[in-house]
């Protein structure tokens, strides 16, 4: 009797036991699927190689830059005369004549006749700027990847040697006209004559007209290949997109 009892009293507990264990659902593991996602290509700056056209290009560019940015200041009043890369002196075979002078007090006239072949120059450069322009423009550069990987004045060499002798052709007439314009055939035959008259001494008679001319084509040279090594070693100087694109092997060689 009394286990009759006790199994009544603990039905409603196995009920509920049974109830919550068939309740229960077995955990299943929720994987999330992975999802792969394309790698993209970091960027990357593709240096283009320039083809010997646009070499040649880069080069006469860099020629004319030298025109615009130094050889202009040639033109200058002083532009030959106060830069001490460029200035005319006395010419070497007139060494005795301008000791001589200096010996006998003539300072001044030594100098004006130096200042007037500086002043010549300027003004002959300034009206053959356009000549020089030309040469470049019309020049056949034959090996232009050799140039633009050699010294760092080889395109301003290889335009003084292609071009030296059209230059002085073109060059000259117009060096002419600058003594006389100038003064300098007055300034400098003051001072022949000077010399000239003082006892004892050898007559001369230098050709100055080309001494100028050959001198004022050095000049030229000299301030191109100022620019020309601008450009070699400073990236501001390249200052279009053809002059970073051809000069630019030279910063990643």
């Amino acid at each position: 009797m009394k286990k009759s009892v006790l199994f009544l009293v603990l039905i409603p507990f196995l009920g509920v036991a049974q109830v919550k264990n068939t309740s229960k659902k077995p955990k299943t593991k929720t994987t999330v699927p992975k999802i792969k996602i394309p790698t993209v290509p970091s960027a990357s700056t593709t240096t283009v190689i320039p083809g010997l056209p646009d070499i040649s290009a880069g080069l006469k560019e860099a020629l004319n830059n030298g025109i615009a940015k130094q050889v202009s200041k040639l033109t200058l009043l002083d532009g030959f005369y106060k830069n001490e890369t460029v200035k005319i002196p006395m010419p070497e075979e007139m060494s005795l004549v301008e000791g001589t002078l200096r010996k006998f007090g003539m300072n001044n006239i030594v100098e004006d006749g130096v200042k007037s072949l500086n002043r010549a120059a300027e003004d002959a450069v300034k009206e053959a700027t356009p000549v020089f322009l030309n040469a470049i423009k019309s020049m056949n550069i034959t090996d232009a990847k050799s140039i633009l990987m050699g010294s760092q004045n080889a395109a301003t060499t290889y335009l003084q040697t292609a071009t030296t002798k059209e230059l002085y052709a073109k060059f000259s007439p117009i060096v002419q006209q600058s003594i006389g314009k100038v003064g300098a055939d007055v300034a400098w035959g003051a001072l022949i004559s000077k010399y000239n008259n003082l006892p004892l001494v050898s007559k001369v008679n230098p050709d100055i007209n080309d001494y100028v001319t050959t001198k004022a084509l050095e000049g030229v040279f000299k301030m191109i290949a100022v620019e020309e090594l601008n450009i070699r070693t400073d990236l501001k100087s390249r200052t279009s997109p053809l002059l970073q694109n051809v000069f630019g092997i030279l910063t990643n060689k």
